[in-house]
């Protein structure tokens, strides 16, 4: 599971998570209320052995993607391959309630399948539907066969529930099956932004983009995170290199206007410091 910007600002409204963390996840924000230039569809893999994961798609390939898999699916809505990517490019489409209802159907048929259990718990928790998630998760693990996509959702879960450090013990748990996995390695920056480590958050990303597989969000995630931390002119290169100009400048503008503002993070940290004290 890959923790989105929505995620994050959910888990900034608790009253538990602190101003540091609410500053954050507001600007990481602002990225996700413009259309992306291209769109990253998953990881599933269709029949003909062509997978998703990795490579990007613009909207209207995704829109085209939802046509053509809903074709598929309405022929055979039980065949696990076909409702995994059903469900992924309806979720990449903006139509998360319908993607879970087809992940519902197919966990029912496929009740020991562990990738569509992970799918699943990731798409109810996208809802915010995390006690629900969390049990859909748990119950397809098995002890002596651990799934690092399974351990990653759990990780990712646990974050939006603001349980950062349990958080990160699953992502490690997921690395040492799965090392360096780009997805993995991006929730786990995330959980670091959301602890309020943005040094930590870029160390984890940069290993992220320089993994085989890494998309277009851990691109962007990393360039929000440079540019939160101060080093503009390498977030401002990434930022216009993802997404489409007029996105770019707006992310661009809104970055320089915080920063701008003399010893801003230094505020912040202090009254955060003072709420923990008083």
């Amino acid at each position: 599971m890959t923790m989105s910007i929505s995620s994050l600002r959910r888990l900034a409204k608790s009253p538990a998570t602190g101003g540091l963390v609410l500053s954050i996840a507001l600007a990481l924000a602002v990225s996700a209320c413009a259309s992306k230039k291209k769109a990253s569809l998953g990881s599933h893999t269709d029949a003909t052995g062509a997978s998703y994961g990795g490579k990007d798609y613009s909207a209207a390939e995704v829109s085209a993607a939802v046509e053509k898999w809903g074709r598929r699916y309405s022929s055979d809505p039980d065949d696990p391959e076909i409702a995994l990517n059903y469900a992924t490019v309806l979720r990449m489409n903006g139509q998360l309630d319908q993607a879970i209802a087809v992940l519902r159907k197919a966990t029912i048929k496929h009740q020991k399948d562990r990738q569509i259990a992970a799918a699943y718990g990731k798409a109810l928790a996208a809802k915010g539907r995390f006690s629900e998630a969390m049990k859909v998760i748990r119950a397809a693990h098995s002890p002596d066969q651990p799934d690092w996509r399974l351990l990653s959702a759990e990780g990712a879960i646990l974050d939006q529930t603001g349980a950062n450090a349990e958080a990160r013990a699953k992502y490690a748990q997921a690395l040492k099956i799965r090392p360096n996995e780009p997805s993995v390695l991006n929730n786990e920056g995330l959980s670091y932004v959301l602890s309020g480590d943005l040094n930590k958050a870029e160390a984890v990303l940069r290993q992220a983009v320089a993994q085989p597989g890494s998309d277009s969000r851990v691109r962007q995630n990393l360039a929000l995170v440079l540019g939160l931390s101060g080093k503009f002119d390498e977030a401002e290169k990434i930022a216009r290199d993802e997404l489409d100009p007029r996105q770019a400048e707006a992310n661009i503008a809104y970055l320089r206007g915080m920063l701008s503002q003399r010893n801003s993070w230094q505020k912040v940290r202090e009254a955060d410091a003072k709420r923990t004290s008083g």
